[in-house]
């Protein structure tokens, strides 16, 4: 099992001192396997619970290392939200005490006088578990109430979800309860580092994701997911034409949240599609907004259905399958991203949080117009599904995490001044895993997929024969796919993406091939983003074999750190890419950078998109094949020193032999070759002027003399500085695919 803890022994030449102390640490090693450890969970509402439930089911199910206590507080025990505790006992949880803690009144006073009557009432109960370690999630006044109380008891403190940004009170209280916290475990790379910068020791912390994405991800295609939809809905109702709305008071500007959730309402009102809304929660502000929903007869209205509470199970459903999400609950930013669930974020509460495309924020607005025109951009579109919050493992890492801590180690927290620098990354027993993707090469003959990392590594690679049917490729592709993520596991790589490189026009703004090169047959206005995604709740990204070699470059290459340059992709064919001001450059219609195609002969010979005299006619290992053919044919290809068989077919590497060779012929096709190339470079230097040419692909080094000297000749005095390069980078097209999910996953906040 992965919990159990390995103790290692060795002959040692230490003094007596350091042996004695050595016995002891074993002696109390050895107690621990004997002495399960007493982990106290508590929970407060309905949000925190179906975070906590999935580490509880953990606990429970490792009974011989863990023993769970349960204390219920806060608004699970009031019955205009729900009693929400019932369902901690539905799902066979002991209670080990229930506390009531809500003064009512909904406002800033109540809240202020709940925080004190949980810490008056808390002090038995803790004494009395005596828990080893007391998980508290988040960021609501009631946690705070038991972090401190925690703190003052001496008792070590394990905040889940801590060092995230929202922008309201929320965030005061997330930070006040990490300050008092000894271990942390995050949900993102983002709150790691924050936690860090804020002088947390970084050994305490681990990147474990939410563990309500091990439920979700697992769960969420259920098969009786319209029975669900159906009974909160209406029979009815069908899937993605219903809006799931949930919306809670913003406590540091109650007046300006209250008039979001009016002119919400008044939207939803005109929109006119079935909606379940959900009670806010019991923040101060949360009675005027009930009042609002009463007094506009949201209760009574045909198109709505208002509930105090759904189970987390049965939400997950609603909203995988809701057509929109609009309101403020982190469930939006968070959760719902996992499904492409189209998400409206309205007002202040949840800024700064990292989501990902699928959520549209619409921070303020004076009539219902604006969330009106937000609904019709939203309402039944489809995002690729994002993991920035978790990719289903949290809780094994948790629960490993815990069992790591050692209860001999003093209780005084330490703090780290000053911040560490930016970047720390430590692994925790290889608990934090390396940033990595998977980078997926759809070639004319091979199928390839590899594991990369965030310096550029090539960590695991897979090949496969191209299939020549589109579902076969699919299939394989998802196939390998899904082999290297189970593989990642243990190579302990986070897989945060899927990039794939592919022949022909991209459109990657949609995930889409509009046509392919003739290598690929049927691959032509192809989805590729969607099966992918959905396949394997991952964001994807596609775009062209050229443009991902580009990225390469300056991710990873020559081009790193260059604000304007040019690839060229020397195979067989002619492609490339362009770096304008940093950007990648894909033109209105997708086809910018068609480098092979650039006419400098209107003699010339065919190229294979119908013109003629297009570099890629005289320079790719397809045109150098079609010449290498000729000479063989007149006999003009063979020199001394080399031979072709009758099986063998003739092409491009043996007319590089023969000029290798002193074959005059082959010599002046290359010469001829390389002087096309050299003139199709130059044409770019006039039009873009890049400060730097990258030749890339097989034929790089046999062109970049020719190339040379070609701009030495016909380039204008300011272009003939321009530096040419030959790439160094193995697999350009693979780690161009990774670069786009590394690039974009790292950098992507709101």
């Amino acid at each position: 099992s992965f919990l159990q803890p390995l103790l290692h022994s060795s002959v040692s030449h230490d003094p007596p001192e350091t042996i004695l102390i050595s016995q002891e640490k074993m002696e109390r090693s050895e107690k621990r396997l004997n002495e399960r450890l007493r982990v106290c969970v508590a929970t407060c509402n309905r949000a925190d619970y179906s975070k906590l439930a999935p580490i509880m089911f953990g606990i429970k199910s490792h009974a011989e290392i863990f023993d769970l206590e349960v204390v219920v507080l806060g608004s699970h025990l009031i019955d205009d939200y729900g009693n929400t505790f019932r369902m901690i006992k539905q799902d066979e949880f002991d209670i080990h005490a229930k506390l009531h803690t809500i003064v009512r009144g909904e406002d800033e006073a109540a809240m202020v006088e709940s925080v004190g009557l949980a810490l008056v009432k808390l002090p038995d109960v803790l004494q009395r578990l005596a828990p080893d370690i007391l998980l508290v999630h988040g960021d609501r006044f009631d946690a705070l109430a038991l972090a401190t109380a925690a703190a003052l008891m001496n008792i070590r403190i394990l905040h889940l979800e801590g060092g995230e940004v929202s922008g309201t009170i929320d965030d005061s209280i997330r930070h006040a309860i990490s300050k008092l916290a000894h271990y942390h475990a995050v949900c993102t790379r983002s709150a790691e580092r924050h936690l860090i910068s804020m002088c947390e020791d970084h050994s305490h912390i681990i990147l474990a994701g939410c563990p309500s994405y091990d439920k979700l991800l697992s769960a969420h295609q259920r098969d009786d997911y319209t029975d669900i939809i159906n009974s909160w809905l209406g029979d009815d109702v069908k899937e993605q034409s219903y809006i799931v709305a949930l919306q809670h008071p913003v406590t540091t500007d109650i007046q300006n949240s209250i008039k979001i959730y009016e002119l919400m309402l008044d939207a939803l009102i005109s929109f006119n599609k079935r909606t379940l809304i959900l009670f806010p929660n019991i923040d101060a502000g949360s009675k005027e907004m009930v009042r609002v929903m009463r007094r506009k007869g949201i209760e009574q209205h045909p198109n709505f259905r208002a509930v105090k509470h759904v189970p987390f199970d049965q939400f997950i459903q609603l909203v995988s399958h809701a057509g929109c999400m609009i309101g403020n609950s982190s469930c939006g930013v968070r959760e719902a991203g996992a499904f492409g669930t189209p998400v409206i974020n309205l007002g202040t509460r949840q800024t700064g949080r990292e989501t990902g495309e699928n959520v549209l924020h619409v921070r303020d607005a004076d009539t219902h117009n604006k969330i009106y025109h937000a609904l019709e951009l939203q309402f039944g579109k489809r995002y690729p599904c994002s993991k920035i919050y978790g990719d289903g493992n949290a809780v094994q890492r948790i629960l490993k995490f815990m069992q790591s801590i050692d209860l001999s180690e003093p209780l005084q927290k330490k703090f780290c001044f000053p911040p560490v620098k930016e970047c720390i990354s430590q692994d925790i027993d290889h608990i934090l895993e390396t940033q990595s993707a998977l980078a997926v090469d759809l070639g004319g003959t091979n199928l390839r997929v590899a594991i990369v990392c965030m310096k550029g590594k090539v960590v695991k690679k897979y090949m496969q024969l191209n299939p020549k049917t589109f579902e076969e490729r699919i299939e394989l592709m998802l196939t390998m796919c899904k082999q290297a993520m189970a593989d990642a596991v243990h190579l302990n790589c986070r897989i945060l993406g899927v990039g794939v490189s592919t022949g022909g026009r991209v459109n990657p703004q949609d995930g889409i091939v509009l046509h392919s090169t003739k290598l690929i047959n049927e691959w032509s206005s192809v989805d590729i983003r969607t099966p992918i995604s959905s396949a394997l709740h991952l964001p994807v990204w596609v775009d062209n074999d050229g443009n991902c070699a580009t990225l390469a470059e300056r991710k990873f290459g020559h081009g790193k750190g260059v604000e304007n340059f040019v690839t060229i992709i020397t195979g067989t064919g002619i492609g490339g890419g362009i770096i304008q001001h940093n950007e990648l450059i894909h033109g209105s219609t997708f086809c910018a950078a068609e480098l092979g195609h650039i006419v400098v002969s209107l003699e010339g010979p065919e190229c294979m998109c119908g013109s003629h005299g297009c570099i890629e006619a005289y320079s790719s290992g397809l045109a150098l094949q079609r010449e290498a053919k000729r000479l063989h044919d007149e006999d003009l290809l063979l020199v001394e020193g080399m031979s072709v068989n009758n099986k063998e077919q003739v092409n491009a590497t043996h007319l590089l032999n023969a000029a290798r060779l002193g074959n005059s012929k082959a010599e002046s096709i290359l010469h001829t070759a390389g002087t096309a190339l050299g003139l199709g470079i130059v044409n770019i230097l006039h039009m873009i002027n890049p400060s730097l040419v990258i030749l890339s692909g097989v034929l790089a080094e046999h062109y970049e003399n020719p190339v040379r000297q070609v701009i030495s000749q016909r380039a204008l005095l300011s272009a003939q500085g321009t530096k040419v390069m030959v790439s160094e980078l193995e697999d350009p097209a693979l780690l161009g695919a990774a670069s786009m999910v590394l690039d974009y996953t790292t950098r992507r906040t709101y």
